[in-house]
């Protein structure tokens, strides 16, 4: 698996294998997607779809991660420190650096909150976070020849505040902010769009170990094998 591509459907397909039957359009001759940005899915309501939080030491899936991946119990985290990208990877039990990511209760799967104190202090420094707020990424369900995986772009978060009064406990701002770079456009080009989930997943990642609310770091150059401390 080692330098593989993610390999996706293209949008073309997807189109032809909707009912053709039933859809009626206008035939043009030409059209241009110059000029066009795709929507940033952060500025739309989005419960359903897959997202990553990190929180006070914490960090968490929502249930949409595990309904994408329903019969994954174990996962790694890999981080691509230089393209700034993280991606959750299904996994066995006995792989190494593996944990748990839900609890089961009454037949029903929830995600577990697990604390990082270290891998969250090195995410926090490495991308210049705030560590009193709240940062959620949505993820992207992506195929890596018969593996699903879960793409996150550590770049494009929404930011929640904490207000600090005193003699009161911290009050969470429910209204997000986003990158000042965000102010003025709607999304990304087509083509930058596209080309932003083209990764090598297998190329430059660090995997962390979490477990039991500890963190331990081991550092990995996928490329020759080697880890060390």
């Amino acid at each position: 698996m080692d330098n593989a591509q993610m390999t996706f459907a293209p949008v073309s397909e997807a189109i032809t294998n909707t009912p053709q039957q039933s859809m009626k359009a206008d035939e043009v001759d030409y059209f241009s997607y110059d000029g066009y940005q795709v929507v940033r899915g952060e500025f739309f309501t989005h419960v359903y779809e897959p997202s990553i939080s990190f929180s006070n030491c914490k960090v968490s899936v929502n249930a949409a991660c595990l309904r994408k991946l329903p019969t994954v119990e174990y996962i790694q985290f890999l981080i691509n420190p230089e393209a700034q990208k993280l991606v959750v990877r299904p996994c066995s039990e006995d792989d190494k650096d593996s944990f748990l990511w839900c609890i089961t209760k009454e037949n029903k799967r929830k995600p577990r909150q697990i604390t990082c104190r270290l891998f969250f202090a090195k995410l926090v420094s490495h991308m210049n976070w705030d560590p009193n707020y709240r940062y959620k990424l949505l993820g992207k369900i992506v195929r890596n020849y018969d593996n699903y995986l879960i793409l996150f772009d550590l770049t494009a978060t929404e930011i929640y505040q904490r207000i600090h009064q005193e003699g009161a406990k911290p009050k969470n701002v429910r209204t997000p902010l986003f990158p000042a770079e965000w102010k003025n456009q709607f999304g990304l080009p087509i083509e930058e769009h596209r080309k932003l989930t083209q990764v090598n997943i297998f190329d430059g990642y660090t995997v962390f170990r979490l477990k039991d609310g500890n963190t331990d770091t081991i550092i990995s150059d996928n490329t020759t094998g080697k880890q060390g401390d």
